[in-house]
């Protein structure tokens, strides 16, 4: 506890203050009316020893840029987060109330404007004016003196400076005095009590005047009344005596000091200081919660500051970028938007609870910039029960987390590969429910892989399949995935993921036939920022957390735009997004997870069911979602038989363990988007791309042909049929109207022959459902989509 700096002075004291001041003014040769003079060597050797070594001293005191408070704030300007070394931020003299200047200098310096850099006569008057009150109610140091003490401690980094800056002793005296000197001669006078009243400690973590007036009032320091300045003013003396927040009484009672000095000074009358002397306190405490701890988007947070301590722009080194994080009165304008990772986190937390031993993580991207939205975390930030320090929604460069196997997300990018290829969207692939695959069949960047072993593989439905990129996909189909990635190769598919944001880095372990199945760990953010990709039509950017930096006059000092590449043909996004558009469509694994917008996604399921994944987006975001099984220590261990969300899960999956996390959350955040589609793929540019075959009953043979065409398929003529319609139009088409066909697929139409077929005679090639008007059943029916 601080020691009170009212008690009594001493005997000894007295002495010890009376000797600075004759060896000061011996050897500082200062006359009486306290302007100091060319140092002089007198009183002998001592003397002459301690001048000598005061001129060995800088001529000037540095003074750094004082530490400041950085704000992180989100997209709209809300804060999220305080920073801080020290509770800071430096305002002009202008931006102090004058009442507060009064009653500073009335306090500690009453003749600040009228002395040089020692005030011999203010010093002896306080020296005997505080032994007959019994204890220190004047300041006998000048305000420059004091600066100089502030300033030499707060810029001490090791042991021995701080011990150097508090050394009781004639020689730190001395160096303040000559530092004091150097000041005075530097700046004016109101540059001096500016500094000095940033700097100053106020008490129960706010330094300077504008953090305390916030701290202790909720007011500005140029809003500071009376009562108000004259509480702060006393403070300054005894940060932990007067601390009105631990001892109110006592700071009441120093307030009380300060009001009378003001008052014996002229600077307020006696009847204005007896009134102030009768008010309480009037404290309005505001905290300052310093750190991610305190923040509503934790991990948000912490990525914020470990991307910022990578970036070279803020310094050469971490710890110097940490120190302008920590010191230098940022503003820090981020990506964060606070409605959706407030509905990130409700969805997350609903779904895992912290205590269980599992993890929940989500991530959410704005797709054509690489804004990070949300990152959110069933465990808090902390190392109490239910919390933890790693931050699993980011790579973990970022949150020291080693990710999770993602599953079958990654048969995204065989697929893309696949379409990028030129393999038709409708290619049809015998998909046994079990089926051997030789490792050396697949081709990696480097030639073949160097394997002779024969794995066999599943289906999660352990049934038989014949499927095309589509029903395969929205099966997620294992051993159609495996084929399919053996007519691809490796070498794309992996170095796909790479570009879009997955952060492989051993292609030796990576690059191998399973990894359609997702067996390298990723974040959620990779996981988000790849699908972002496709959903922005290949357009892929980098993750981006942070929009610009100010400093505490708002002047920006850096600027974050996106950085983002072209890695897809566009078309060949559009295509994979209509693919997986299929996965939250009725029969799809992700169907229950619409969100009300059109949207597209995948599954994922990890090997023992470790992790299961959910990665899906609209055309404005993307979001993916892990959920995995982590022991007492964080390692992986499998899901099945844990208790997640307070529910027993005697198994778990990508569609109903992960896939409701996301359908959750993009639920409550898809009414605020934008209203927006995916664009359809062309079949002009995509081959297979399954598009509605066009009801051409009742046209003519050349409009039919020539609107079959315009939707990509070619036509062929069947000849003629019994028809209600008359003679020459075309009857039906089969596949019939509003079936499902490839681009480029033919389609072939029945003309009318104007007759009516017979009764009880089926027609030939009947393959639809009623016709556009009087088509005894030849129409545009459904087909064999």
């Amino acid at each position: 506890m601080a020691r009170s700096r009212t008690d009594g002075l001493p005997a000894h004291k007295v002495i010890s203050h009376l000797g600075v001041m004759l060896l000061v003014s011996a050897v500082l040769g200062v006359v009486v009316s306290g302007l100091a003079i060319p140092f002089a060597g007198v009183l002998g050797f001592a003397a002459r020893n301690v001048s000598d070594s005061i001129d060995e001293l800088p001529q000037e005191l540095e003074t750094d840029l004082l530490p400041q408070r950085t704000e992180i704030l989100d997209r709209n300007g809300d804060q999220i987060a305080t920073i801080y070394d020290q509770n800071r931020v430096v305002v002009s003299l202008s931006q102090i109330s004058r009442i507060m200047v009064k009653a500073i200098v009335s306090i500690e310096d009453y003749r600040f404007y009228q002395h040089g850099a020692l005030d011999v006569k203010g010093t002896l008057r306080a020296l005997f004016t505080n032994q007959a009150a019994g204890g220190v109610t004047q300041g006998g140091s000048s305000i420059t003196q004091q600066l100089v003490k502030l300033t030499l401690l707060n810029q001490a980094n090791t042991k021995a400076e701080r011990a150097a800056a508090t050394e009781d002793s004639y020689a730190r005296k001395l160096r303040e005095l000559r530092y004091a000197i150097a000041l005075e001669k530097k700046h004016s006078k109101d540059w001096i009590l500016e500094r000095y009243l940033n700097t100053a400690y106020f008490g129960d973590g706010a330094y300077g005047i504008q953090a305390a007036a916030q701290h202790y009032f909720n007011v500005n320091a140029n809003d500071l009344n009376l009562k108000q300045s004259a509480m702060l003013a006393g403070i300054v003396q005894s940060p932990g005596a007067f601390d009105p927040t631990e001892n109110p009484d006592r700071s009441r009672e120093r307030r009380n000091v300060v009001l009378e000095r003001m008052a014996e000074l002229s600077v307020i009358s006696q009847k204005t200081a007896d009134r102030a002397e009768s008010l309480g306190l009037g404290l309005d405490v505001q905290r300052k919660p310093r750190g991610c701890v305190n923040s509503p988007a934790q991990f948000f947070c912490e990525y914020v500051l470990e991307w910022l301590k990578q970036d070279p722009a803020l310094g050469s080194t971490r710890r110097e970028r940490w120190r302008l994080i920590e010191n230098g009165g940022l503003t820090i304008t981020t990506s964060l938007d606070l409605q959706m990772q407030q509905a990130a986190q409700t969805s997350v937390s609903n779904h895992v609870f912290p205590k269980e031993g599992v993890i929940g993580a989500m991530a959410l991207e704005q797709p054509g910039t690489g804004e990070v939205m949300a990152l959110a975390q069933s465990r808090g930030l902390g190392n109490g029960p239910g919390e933890t320090f790693l931050n699993y929604t980011v790579p973990k460069e970022y949150g020291k987390a080693n990710g999770f196997q993602p599953g079958s997300t990654f048969k995204t990018f065989v697929l893309a590969s696949a379409i990028n290829q030129g393999i038709p969207l409708n290619t049809t692939i015998e998909a046994p429910a079990y089926k051997s695959f030789n490792l050396g069949d697949y081709k990696t960047c480097d030639g073949y892989y160097q394997s002779s072993e024969v794995h066999e593989f599943s289906n999660f439905d352990f049934e038989n399949h014949n499927v095309n990129l589509y029903t395969g996909t929205q099966g997620s189909v294992n051993t159609f995935f495996l084929e399919l990635e053996k007519r691809t190769g490796l070498c794309e598919p992996y170095n796909l993921a790479k570009r879009l944001g997955v952060h492989l880095t051993s292609p030796k372990t990576e690059m191998v036939p399973s990894f359609t199945l997702g067996i390298a760990d990723a974040s959620p953010l990779e996981m988000a920022e790849a699908y972002a990709t496709f959903a922005a039509r290949g357009k892929h950017c980098d993750s981006l957390p942070v929009l610009k930096i100010a400093d505490n006059q708002n002047n920006v000092l850096k600027k974050y735009d996106p950085k983002c590449t072209q890695e897809l043909p566009s078309p060949v996004a559009d295509a994979v997004n209509d693919v997986l558009k299929g996965v939250l469509a009725p029969g799809g694994f992700g169907q229950y997870l619409y969100p009300g917008q059109p949207a597209a996604g995948k599954t994922g399921t990890s090997t023992s069911n470790k992790s299961v994944w959910f990665a899906g987006y609209t055309p404005n975001l993307a979001g993916a979602v892990a959920v995995a099984g982590i022991n007492s220590v964080g390692d992986p261990e499998s899901l099945d038989g844990k208790t997640i969300g307070g529910v027993y899960a005697p198994s778990t999956s990508g569609s109903g363990t992960a896939g409701p996390i996301w359908g959750d959350a993009f639920k409550a955040i898809a009414p605020s988007l934008p209203d927006e589609d995916f664009v359809p793929p062309s079949g002009d540019d995509i081959a297979g791309v399954l598009v509605p075959v066009p009801d051409v009953a009742g046209l003519s043979v050349d409009d039919a042909t020539s609107e079959l065409e315009a939707h990509g398929f070619t036509v062929s003529n069947g000849g003629l049929v019994h028809s209600g319609y008359a003679r020459g139009v075309v009857a039906y088409s089969y596949p019939g109207a509003y079936a499902q066909a490839g681009s480029g697929d033919s389609i072939t139409i029945y003309v009318s022959n104007g007759t009516p077929k017979p009764p009880k005679r089926p027609p030939h090639h009947n393959n639809g459902g009623g016709g556009r008007g009087g088509g005894n059943g030849g129409g545009h029916g459904h087909g064999h989509g």
